[in-house]
């Protein structure tokens, strides 16, 4: 099982010096991966209930400093050298994807091929609509942005025409250097999300108990037949809760053991405290107790 961390993105933490921090002492500590959520500007009322938490409460206040996911993590490949980095997940839809794919790519050159593309549909109505983008039809778009996104980071000639989006006689250099495309991670608990999974994605990314995980990661699989891939090629990825990190290494080992049971190949995890350096030591705890175990 490998893990990947959430990165200093919001909060009192969200500085240049405590992400250069944590980031370089998470490569030392052998972590697989560095991830960066999206959300662009916070409505300060919404209706929106938070799909990843049971009572629909969204964590974040219009007031808390949050950083712009790709711009973080070009920030971040600058001061390391091996460790992957990810978006966890962009919100395609409120976004234009020819410019999300030039953005992604550079920063794939720029990291040298480490890039996790994690893309999902988005969720809160009143952040498209103070970005003046529209929230309905948002996963017919998030599905013509991916082939648009594909196209051109895979094609000398990238076209698509669709319903929403369209692009023709155009040149888009540089490619990303991992090929045919860095890995694409597919966020987000509908059919519908699960069948997107299975047509583009590397791996299913989404919270959950290990039942709920199992038995999405089953109908992933076997949508991906019907689309004639290789279904044991896409594996899961939990994204977990904070809680998860806080409990005593031995429950914390107990509960990865059954998100492995389900098929878990992957586990982001999040650790945060009141200063940098109990953040630190957090990170480090569970890098010598937890991980090794799993």
């Amino acid at each position: 099982m490998e893990f990947g961390i959430h990165l200093l993105q919001a909060g009192h933490l969200a500085t240049r010096e405590a992400n250069l921090a944590f980031s370089r002492r998470a490569e030392d500590l052998g972590f697989h991966s560095l991830f960066a959520a999206e959300h662009v500007i916070l409505p300060r009322h919404h209706t929106s209930r938070y799909p990843g938490n049971p009572s629909g409460e969204f964590p974040f206040p219009p007031d808390l400093p949050f950083l712009e996911a790709i711009s973080l993590l070009t920030f971040v490949a600058a001061a390391t050298e091996r460790i992957a980095l990810g978006t966890s997940v962009l919100a395609l839809p409120m976004r234009n994807p020819g410019l999300t794919a030039k953005s992604l790519a550079t920063l794939d050159v720029l990291s040298n091929g480490r890039l996790i593309f994690g893309v999902g549909s988005g969720w809160l109505r009143e952040e498209f609509e103070a970005l003046n983008v529209p929230f309905d039809h948002r996963g017919d778009r998030l599905d013509e942005g991916l082939e648009i996104i594909l196209s051109c980071w895979t094609q000398d000639n990238p076209e698509f025409k669709g319903r929403f989006y369209s692009l023709s006689d155009v040149g888009f250099y540089p490619k990303p250097l991992q090929k045919p495309t860095p890995s694409v991670w597919i966020g987000g608990w509908s059919d519908r999300a699960l069948r997107r999974a299975a047509k583009y994605a590397n791996c299913w990314h989404a919270s959950g108990t290990p039942e709920i995980l199992a038995e999405g990661l089953a109908k992933v699989r076997i949508y991906a037949k019907e689309y004639g891939r290789d279904s044991n090629a896409i594996s899961l990825s939990v994204l977990a809760d904070d809680s998860l990190t806080r409990a005593e290494p031995a429950e914390v080992i107990e509960n990865l053991r059954e998100y492995q049971a389900a098929g878990a190949a992957h586990v982001l995890v999040t650790f945060t405290g009141r200063t940098i350096e109990r953040t630190l030591e957090r990170m480090e705890t569970f890098a010598r107790e937890v991980a090794p175990k799993v």
